[in-house]
């Protein structure tokens, strides 16, 4: 940092650098990358002088095409908060913000929320629920599902040039193993992801021509995500490398759950990932998420790592920024150990609460719940959010429904996932092609058959308000007469759960 870096990061502490007040102590927030000052209504954000080659801020014409950037990209996703990019003078050896000539850095000015309402502050003073995450799902989906794509953002999606930026995190934190990380842990993590990229080329083709390479946030992590105006805000994108936001779309999730899981978060990041999945559709993502999530943990690994090296970060500082990359480093490393998948069929009428059960099961176990509703809706092309018509009802719909539900069950669970089959599995040949799968397979598999009297049902569907679920009480006589009772040899698979009782949990 120059001299003038410090007279301007001491100027913009002061009260009369800001043409409106200003709360009496500014507050300066540092990253590696930026200077944050809270001035009280609105927030100041310059970028640092910094080359570390995967961003490079280190000339002012840098500087603020970047910044203009920043602004443009999140006020796509967050309007109220981002305003506009100011220029800083230097007159007379004085700093004014907003002059013409001699421009020497520029400033990004935001609204400023309070930072408690930061879902990292948030999560600290236990004021999110299951509900929050969820939402937060949903508004992650909806941001994926008219987040643009092209030919050339889809470029990005080559193992080529994603192997590039793994490589290159390897390459920038070698230099800390034995100082926050074991050489075991960075060559393990290195092996997989190598591996990875050879084994599983399909994979990425098929991404890339799904065009699930979309211009994503980046970033997603519990600190670029606020509660403003009662509504949840993503801001903060990434916007000084292409190939950090021309991603995966499950790049953007894999932040999200893996800062989630770091914070000790398991039913939290259950309840985000399901609703996401629901909403996008996008359960085959999960085949490359552990990819993505030791990715993650690792770019934070590594940016810890570089704050060891910045001289004007003090000691307690440096030592927190050691703890965190020795945790990251070794999250990265978890998630390529393999895992053992399992499926789990929901069998029983409309009412019957096999979606309660299966949300139940799905806490518990961090498993993967697939609604044939939401489904269905997917495969027909209907909002969730709408009811679906009769046309998505008709038997052949209903029968590319479960065999979609069966092609994602096998897949999924063989990849390593626990899967919920959440539909009725009211029929033996339903049920059969399941079990005819998952046996060769070494699948564990169980079904879970709920059941409750039928006024229960009744009054369950007349009530339910705000479900993706179509199902009313008046199907309930015609669903009766179709089900086909599980046979001698399914009942070796079978827990049932009569969910009209107030103690059906410990019959999981």
């Amino acid at each position: 940092m120059t001299k003038d870096d410090n007279r301007l990061i001491t100027r913009m502490q002061q009260s009369g650098f800001y043409p409106h007040a200003v709360a009496e102590n500014i507050e300066l927030i540092q990253t590696h990358a930026s200077y944050i000052f809270l001035t009280g209504d609105y927030a100041y954000k310059i970028k640092k002088n910094i080359n570390y080659g995967f961003l490079d801020y280190s000339t002012l014409a840098k500087r603020k095409h970047f910044i203009k950037i920043e602004l443009q990209l999140n006020s796509k996703v967050a309007p109220e908060l981002y305003l506009e990019v100011i220029p800083i003078s230097d007159r007379d050896k004085k700093f004014i913000l907003g002059g013409s000539d001699n421009i020497v850095e520029y400033t990004l000015k935001m609204r400023q929320f309070p930072q408690e309402n930061l879902f990292s502050n948030l999560l600290k003073e236990s004021k999110l629920s299951n509900n929050d995450l969820i939402k937060l799902g949903k508004i992650v989906a909806q941001f994926h599902l008219s987040a643009e794509t092209n030919s050339y953002i889809n470029s990005f999606g080559t193992i080529n040039k994603i192997s590039a930026a793994f490589t290159e995190n390897y390459q920038q934190s070698e230099k800390y193993i034995g100082i926050v990380q074991t050489q075991e842990q960075f060559e393990a993590t290195k092996l997989y992801t190598d591996s990875f990229f050879i084994e599983q080329q399909d994979l990425f083709k098929t991404r890339v021509k799904q065009n699930k390479i979309k211009e994503c946030h980046g970033d997603l992590h519990l600190k670029n995500i606020c509660l403003w105006h009662h509504k949840i805000q993503l801001f903060d994108r990434i916007e000084f490398n292409e190939s950090f936001r021309f991603v995966d779309t499950m790049y953007d999730v894999a932040f999200t759950v893996m800062d989630l899981e770091a914070r000790g978060e398991i039913e939290f990041t259950n309840a985000f990932l399901n609703s996401y999945l629901e909403y996008s559709g996008d359960w085959e993502g999960l085949l490359i998420l552990p990819l993505y999530l030791s990715r993650q943990a690792y770019v934070r690994a590594k940016v810890n790592s570089f704050l060891l090296d910045d001289p004007q970060i003090v000691e307690t500082d440096r030592q927190e920024a050691s703890k965190a990359a020795n945790d990251y480093y070794r999250q990265a490393y978890r998630y390529t150990q393999s895992k053992s998948g399992s499926l789990i069929l929901m069998s029983g009428l409309s009412g019957s609460g096999k979606s309660t059960v299966a949300r139940e099961i799905a806490k518990n176990k961090g498993a993967i719940q697939i609604r044939s509703d939401a489904l269905r809706k997917h495969l027909a092309g209907t909002s969730l959010d709408e009811s679906g018509t009769d046309s998505i009802y008709t038997p052949e719909m209903t029968q590319k429904t479960y065999d979609r539900l069966l092609e994602l069950g096998i897949k999924l669970a063989k990849a390593g996932s626990t899967i919920i089959l959440d539909a009725k599995y009211d029929r033996f040949a339903l049920r059969q092609a399941v079990i005819a799968q998952a046996q060769p397979a070494n699948i564990p598999l169980k079904i879970i058959h709920c059941i409750a009297p039928i006024n229960i049902l009744r009054d369950r569907l007349n009530q339910r308000q705000g479900d993706i679920s179509d199902a009313t009480a008046d199907l309930i006589v015609s669903q009766q007469a179709k089900e086909e009772a599980l046979t001698t040899a399914e009942k070796a698979y079978v827990t049932t759960v009569d969910t009209s009782r107030s103690n059906w949990r410990e019959t999981l």
